[in-house]
């Protein structure tokens, strides 16, 4: 059905990344792809200053290795991406680049904070410009 779908994947949440990996595997075209990718946030300014220097390198890191093993998992994963800012800009900006025909992206439950600045999954979907599955 796709031939190039983009997984973004919060590295917190292991089961709901395999999941969403094993949606894109069913909705593959045979010879297509599957692009993993994970957005390191950036920490705010007045946080940064608090918090030890190689925090962000550490997270890339440990992000390279976690989507690894994911990758390894999977015989249809072609690559792996790690950005670094806002989530939501990072996997639309992503996405255009690369040209995927999907977006499949794991949602949590919303809390009281969605209702004021939403969820990254609200706003991949607002704003693609390919078709989004959302992973509940």
């Amino acid at each position: 059905m796709y031939g190039k779908i983009l997984v973004p994947v919060d590295l917190s949440n292991a089961n709901k990344a395999e999941r969403a990996v094993k949606k894109a595997e069913a909705l593959l075209d045979q010879g297509g792809q599957i692009v993993l990718m994970n957005v390191v946030e950036d920490l705010p300014g007045y946080l940064a200053i608090d918090v030890p220097m190689d925090i962000i390198e550490n997270a890339v890191k440990d992000a390279k290795s976690q989507l690894a093993v994911l990758k390894a998992k999977s015989p249809h994963i072609s690559s792996t991406e790690i950005r670094s800012g806002a989530p939501a800009r990072e996997i639309l900006a992503f996405a255009e680049e690369i040209g995927v025909d999907l977006i499949i992206i794991s949602s949590h439950t919303p809390d009281f904070t969605n209702y004021f600045i939403g969820s990254t999954a609200d706003r991949v979907v607002r704003h693609a410009k390919c078709s989004v599955l959302v992973d509940r």
